[in-house]
């Protein structure tokens, strides 16, 4: 049995499973789902990095007969690359909130019983208003751990009265520690995690409702990718609904029909599998 080295460094067995699950879930087409895994395959050795397979599956996909399926698969990395600030992150939880009917405002410096604090995102739904930590990793394997959950509680408690805080939340795009994650949970916030909660982490939330960030793209450049950031246009979903977005990039007319192509992929994916 082919053993793996996984981003934190723990080893365990290759599970063909495990890639089955995430290329299902992904939305890459099921036509290509036996050849992705061959590939994979055909590539393992002992003690292979999680990373390396990841690449192996993304080279493959990116020459496939569905060449945008790169693009949906990538999510995970796509979000890390919005360093190396967490700016744009912040920007993308907020993006994300409004879709389920919150108000938001990011950045926004509150002054405390003690003193003054910059909150990430402030959230507002049926006349209650929550507080945001977004905690913004761009390293495999980078876990948030209990200072944060202790801060943001500390956080929360020196403003929350001024401002009619309800819940203090804590929404990052890895993973949290076990005590992390205890003690959120005793002191009475939320955490909104890559895979927490279950069924309904910020990596389900973003592959149920097609939220993908404009980052997984591979249609554009980098500095193409920043510059729409900087604009504020966080979501695929943004330029899908108005293709006059890109005009600010003066792309030609073939990469513009081309990242049009790629993004109609990222949203539509689910109709074409």
């Amino acid at each position: 049995m082919i053993t793996v080295i996984k981003a934190n460094g723990e080893k365990e067995p290759f599970n063909e499973e495990k890639i089955n699950n995430s290329i299902k879930r992904a939305g890459i087409p099921n036509s290509i789902h036996q050849q992705v895994l061959q590939h994979v395959k055909s590539k393992l050795y002992e003690n292979i990095p999680t990373s390396e397979i990841y690449s192996h599956i993304t080279e493959f996909l990116k020459t496939s007969s569905h060449p945008f399926s790169r693009a949906i698969y990538a999510l995970k990395h796509a979000i890390m690359d919005f360093g190396p600030t967490g700016y744009p992150f912040e920007d993308y939880v907020s993006e994300l909130l409004k879709t389920d009917g919150y108000k938001t405002q990011t950045r926004q410096v509150l002054s405390g019983k003690c003193v003054s604090h910059e909150v990430d995102v402030i959230a507002e739904k049926n006349e209650t208003k929550f507080m945001i930590e977004a905690k913004f990793h761009n390293t495999p394997g980078a876990r948030s751990d209990v200072k944060v959950s202790l801060y943001t509680k500390a956080r929360f408690d020196d403003v929350k009265e001024k401002y009619d805080l309800r819940e203090a939340w804590i929404a990052t795009n890895t993973k949290v520690t076990s005590d992390a994650l205890s003690y959120a949970l005793c002191a009475g916030m939320k955490i909104l995690s890559w895979d927490y909660p279950k069924n309904a982490g910020l990596r389900d939330l973003i592959e149920k409702s097609r939220l993908h960030p404009i980052t997984v793209l591979s249609s554009l450049s980098s500095f193409e990718k920043q510059k729409l950031l900087d604009q504020g246009i966080i979501l695929c979903k943004t330029i899908y609904q108005n293709p006059k977005s890109l005009q600010m990039l003066g792309l030609t007319n073939d990469k513009k029909e081309k990242v049009l192509s790629e993004i109609k992929f990222v949203m539509e994916a689910d109709k074409i599998r």
